[in-house]
This record gives C-alpha cells, structure tokens and sequence, in this order.
C-alpha cells in the first residue's frame, strides 16, 4: 500500500466547525489526531498489506486514512450519525474503507468480515465501552488475529497483570491471547483532551484459548465467584459464589493443589485452568457413581 507518511495532518478543531459539530461527552469523543502518535499505533499493529482491519469508532477518520493506506481492506464503524458525512468528505479518496453507522456492541459483522484473512482490530475506541467490547471481540464468531487499541492507562495495566495483581478483566483477556503495553499516549494528542491518562494496548490471539472452550463457561462462572468477593479467600468466595457446601470448594481446591486460604487476584490463569480440570474430573466420577 502507499506510504502513510504524506499524509497531511488533519487540523480537527477547524473540521468541527465547518461541520457545526461538538464533540459528544456521553460518546466518550476524543479525537486521537497526532500523527506520529496514529503512526505508532498502525506500526504497532504490523498490518499484512492483505489484512482487513476493523476500526471501531472511526470518529473524524484520522486513524482510518492511515489503516487504509496499509490494509487491503478496512472496515470503520461509527455510532455517530453526524459524523458520517464528515468521514465520506475525509474518505473520499480512499475506495478500500467500508463506513459503517451503527453500535459496534450489536452490530452483525460477519457479512463484512467472514472472508477476512487475516483480520485485525485497530482502533481508538470508546473507554466507556472498553470491557464489552474487547469481550464481544475476543468471543466473536470472526477470530481477528490481534487487537492494537487505544485504552485507559490504568485498564491497560489491569489487563497487563501478573498473579497477585489479578482481575476478572486480566483474566477474561488473556485466556484468549497475550496483551502487551505499547506505551503511553499524552492527553494532548486528543481533542478535546481526555481527563486519564491512555495507552496504546496490543493483544495476540492465540490459535486456540488457553482453557478448551467447552470449558470456558465453567471457567468464568468460577473466576466471576472467585473475584465477587476479592477480600475473601478463595475457599469462602467459591462457597458464597457457587452455593456449594464450604467442604466441597475445599476438596476441589486441594486437588487442584490451591490453598484456599489464597485470594483470587493472586492465582495465575495455569491455576485457573487446573481448577476447571479437576472440577471436571470429579463430575464425571460422580457420574461414574451413580451409573
């Protein structure tokens, strides 16, 4: 694809007002515009030249014309209606990007994105919609290969966590994939600026999550129990959580060679795993019992 490099800065204040457009609060509108900031993240993302990129919030299309330089395809989805205009005037010369209105969070994408191979998700999103929607796109029908987004600083490094820093969010990431911060971004690479601080985060999927996915429902009913309660130990979080017999949480704990005095923030997604796999085991020898 064409270099991205002579691309003129877009000056978004001056956009705005020849549009007669404000940016939104309750959309959590934030105009990414600094372009070596937009260049970083495209690099970061190491787009194959026949990947389809998914954008999600392509807002005044200053991410998008650097994505659509160095994918074949994109595909850029915009919940606000008044911007659409704007981005087909901003779009014009770009024949490869399919602008979509709509929330990302209900919209069916498979007619545009079943045939993509590979697809990836860059994007400078919402933060208010930050854990649905990495969740709706890690469990989503089209596997994208990674996700390079733009998030809170703080989620970022929640996401990032080791054991002992552990959350339902680090988990639900990395049972799908390997996340890594990317680095910072300073608020005033945004209009109007944001009152956090952001990151640049990027997600590997694996081929396959780390816990069969038969088995991730099970998963997270455990971790969402496990971490209900996360001043609890594991052995009363699980019995409060499950309505299981306090005995019963302690056995399974014990095989799984956990101590249920351990809090759930400092168990590690192998342990996790284990967990499931030895609660699966003793379903079928309760079976077996009954047989």
């Amino acid at each position: 694809m064409d270099s991205a490099l002579d691309l003129p800065p877009l000056n978004v204040p001056q956009l705005l007002r020849q549009h007669g457009l404000q940016p939104k609060k309750s959309l959590g509108q934030n105009f990414l515009f600094d372009s070596n900031i937009l260049q970083r993240i495209v690099a970061a993302a190491e787009i194959p030249s026949h990947a389809t990129v998914l954008e999600v919030g392509a807002g005044l299309g200053t991410l998008t014309r650097y994505l659509a330089r160095a994918a074949k395809q994109v595909v850029a989805v915009e919940l606000d209606e008044r911007l659409i205009p704007l981005l087909r005037e901003v779009l014009s010369n770009a024949a490869n990007v399919a602008l979509l209105q709509g929330d990302i969070l209900s919209l069916d994408l498979t007619p545009y994105l079943g045939n993509a191979d590979p697809l990836l998700v860059v994007a400078n999103i919402p933060y208010y919609i930050t854990s649905a929607l990495i969740r709706r796109l890690l469990e989503g029908p089209v596997r994208p290969l990674r996700l390079v987004l733009t998030v809170q600083r703080e989620v970022a490094e929640r996401i990032c966590a080791a054991p002992g820093e552990m959350s339902l969010l680090a988990l639900s990431v990395q049972v799908y994939g390997h996340p890594q911060p990317i680095g910072r971004i300073p608020a005033g690479a945004f209009y109007p600026p944001p009152k956090v601080d952001s990151a640049i985060l990027r997600v590997d999927l694996y081929p396959q999550p780390r816990i069969p996915t038969e088995d991730l429902g099970l998963f997270f009913r455990l971790a969402q129990a496990g971490f209900a309660q996360r001043r609890k130990t594991l052995r009363n979080a699980l019995t409060a959580g499950l309505g299981w017999h306090s005995t019963r949480v302690e056995t399974l704990l014990e095989q799984a060679g956990i101590d249920p005095q351990r809090r759930a923030e400092t168990l590690g997604l192998d342990e996790w795993a284990r967990l499931v796999q030895i609660y699966r085991q003793t379903q079928v020898q309760r079976e077996d019992d009954l047989t």
